[in-house]
């Protein structure tokens, strides 16, 4: 058990969190940051989506890693990974489909999101499945994380509300001037955002900053 949640196995997965954020950090998965995030459900459904799948792709690849031909091992990740969007598609058509609605094709676009590519050939082609579960768990949730805060700003400061709620749309906010700004709706401003989530990060942690 305790080799299970050994210091390396917790890094591996609480890495992606911080230091080693596959949107902020690695700089993967940005354009679907800046497509699903002008609301905060979608973003949440989304992210969850991916960590999903991101965690079962890698569990895959690394049992089959062993028998896999090295040629043809691309085309065996992206397989695997369209069965498991697949699925994951059909679920949410069956029990959250006006959310599916709302992310449109960008559940099925999941197939190229470069996290789910490169965790699979960077990570689970190169070691066991417990080890590239939490790789998968931990980069997954690190992405939702992005999603959700840039989600968040942009449906509370765009539309006054968040998850439906109003929370800026009274008023008593109306009355001191207050207006919501229809340009966080739109992507650049998620771009901005997802910037200023950088800027924050590396002014916490030390060791990213530039030597």
């Amino acid at each position: 058990m305790s080799q299970l949640f050994s210091k390396k196995n917790k890094d591996v997965f609480f890495n992606p969190f911080n230091i080693d954020n596959p949107v902020t950090v690695q700089v993967l998965g940005i354009c679907s940051a800046l497509a699903v995030t002008a609301k905060l459900e979608p973003a949440i459904v989304m992210g969850l989506s991916v960590t999903v799948i991101v965690a079962f792709a890698n569990v895959i690849i690394s049992l089959l890693r062993k028998t896999i031909p090295n040629r043809i091992r691309i085309i065996v990740q992206l397989v695997v990974v369209a069965a498991l969007v697949t699925i994951v598609s059909e679920v949410l058509k069956a029990y959250a489909y006006d959310v599916s609605v709302q992310l449109s094709v960008y559940v099925g676009l999941i197939i190229t999101n470069c996290i789910l590519m490169g965790r699979l050939e960077a990570f689970a082609m190169q070691n066991a499945p417990w080890e590239s579960f939490l790789d998968g768990l931990g980069n997954g949730i690190g992405y939702a994380m992005i999603l959700i805060v840039v989600a968040f700003f942009r449906e509370l400061l765009g539309a006054g509300q968040i998850l439906g709620f109003n929370i800026l749309n009274y008023d008593c906010i109306a009355n001191t001037g207050y207006m919501n700004n229809g340009l966080m709706l739109m992507p650049p401003m998620a771009l901005i955002i997802v910037g200023c989530v950088i800027w924050v990060q590396r002014a916490r942690n030390k060791e990213m900053q530039e030597q």
